[in-house]
């Protein structure tokens, strides 16, 4: 099965719901990337390997039609007893210059996807970096390259949490002038033996591996090469019990029965799905654009519309959610905003692409009149997402407040029982009002303006 189907909408949902938490290592394969040449359209590391041949004098009789690189150096190596690799790696470089290849549309629309901060690709172009750089950036070459090597591999620049703006690491090696990166099945083993040795370095990078979510797109894997990746990723017995899944999606993916067979029993928290790479992406950027940029309601009769504050009004109501309960988040904001005068802040709608998400999260915390949490099944059933952040932040500030003077302001937006738990205890200390699907009432509504007023005095210098 090579298209999208109900249950890739279930995939998508699931993997976007981890994306918004920013627990998502996307690991980008050859199945992305393509060059036109003479108006068709080429896998590029098959053109890759077509142009070696060319350029190593390799008759195109002694390859098979759709030779890949690793066959064309096999046959190269076989050719000549002088023959040695090196001479190899210094053809690739000009291939790709004389290509002048621009990035794809998958790898544009990935790129698209800003809560994605470390992005892995398994192979050895710059096109991700530049498709990073021209979506987010206009161009400018500020997305982070770093590569594995077998002497001396890169380490991201923080642990993963810390980041501050988008990385791109290669894997199995970037292009360089020396033939540090992955070409034939021997660089590749070499390449997989030395991340699992206690020598393999890069720290930082492998801990990010082993803590989220891996979506593993386009990705021509052999059977035992899948299984040392994740198992490397994981950095423990796949069997044992873990929370972090990986989705693999290729268009042969589900194709080896003994692979597929290997993760059911072994590893099944491991999804392998034989979708089509470029669809998948598409779709999985069109949700994501419209889960953080939701349609804008028709106007209201009577009120003048003025475009959404790019940073928070020191003061305001800070609401707090999960995207389950988008719908009662956005209908609580527009009750505080026209019925009670307030000034409301939604985190995920209005951080703007580049900032630095948890800075200004925190600072919106620090500055906010009052928090308000929505309380419902969708988030004290989940015990990971960054809500839990901001709840641990506002926890953290309301301990500076008197007994008297309230801060957090939970609000329960379905049929959850108050007191339920999983909330931290500051909120239990807190008095929880029910508004079903974000609802205000007259009596909520009388509540915050006394609130509101109560903030103004005691904020007057």
């Amino acid at each position: 099965m090579n298209v999208l189907d109900s249950r890739a909408d279930d995939d998508i949902d699931e993997i976007l719901d981890y994306i918004e938490d920013r627990r998502v290592i996307p690991i980008i394969g050859e199945e992305l990337l393509w060059v036109e040449d003479a108006g068709a359209r080429i896998p590029l590391y098959a053109y890759i390997a077509r142009k070696l041949a060319q350029r190593l004098e390799i008759p195109d009789n002694a390859l098979s039609p759709h030779a890949t690189l690793n066959e064309v150096a096999c046959h190269y190596l076989a050719s000549s007893r002088s023959a040695v690799p090196a001479d190899i790696y210094r053809h690739i470089r000009p291939i790709l210059t004389q290509a002048q290849l621009e990035p794809s549309e998958p790898l544009l629309q990935l790129a698209g996807i800003d809560r994605f901060d470390l992005y892995l690709t398994l192979t050895f172009d710059s096109l991700l970096a530049s498709a990073i750089d021209q979506v987010r950036f206009a161009g400018e070459a500020r997305t982070l390259q770093l590569a594995y090597s077998t002497k001396m591999p890169d380490d991201l620049p923080a642990p993963r949490d810390e980041l501050r703006g988008p990385v791109v690491y290669h894997l199995l090696g970037k292009l360089s002038a020396q033939p540090q990166y992955v070409i034939t099945e021997e660089d590749t083993l070499e390449f997989m033996h030395h991340m699992q040795g206690k020598s393999r370095g890069a720290v930082d990078l492998f801990d990010a591996l082993r803590d989220n979510h891996l979506l593993v797109i386009g990705c021509t894997f052999t059977d035992w090469l899948a299984r040392f990746l994740i198992r490397i990723a994981k950095s423990r017995q796949l069997s044992q019990q873990r929370d972090e899944i990986e989705l693999i999606v290729a268009s042969a993916a589900a194709d080896d029965a003994n692979l597929v067979r290997f993760l059911h029993h072994f590893s099944p928290r491991t999804k392998i799905r034989s979708y089509s790479p470029v669809d998948f992406v598409a779709e999985l950027a069109a949700r994501y654009a419209k889960r953080v940029s939701p349609a804008p309601e028709a106007p209201r009769p009577g009120r003048p519309q003025t475009a959404e504050p790019q940073t928070m009004e020191e003061g305001a109501i800070f609401i707090s959610y999960t995207h389950a309960d988008d719908r009662a988040a956005r209908a609580l904001g527009r009750f505080l905003e026209e019925e009670a005068g307030a000034d409301v802040w939604l985190d995920t709608s209005q951080l703007e692409l580049g900032d630095d998400w948890d800075r200004k999260i925190q600072r919106n915390i620090k500055n906010c009149s009052y928090f308000m949490p929505l309380i419902s099944a969708s988030s004290t059933d989940r015990h990971e997402g960054y809500f839990q952040r901001e709840w641990k932040w506002a926890a953290d500030r309301s301990m500076d407040f008197a007994s008297d003077a309230p801060f957090i302001l939970p609000v329960i937006v379905d049929e959850t029982p108050a007191r339920c738990g999983g909330v931290p205890d500051q909120f239990d200390r807190a008095q929880w009002i029910r508004l079903p699907g974000g609802e205000g009432t007259e009596e909520f509504r009388r509540r915050v303006v006394n609130l509101i007023r109560d903030y103004r005095k005691r904020a007057r210098p």
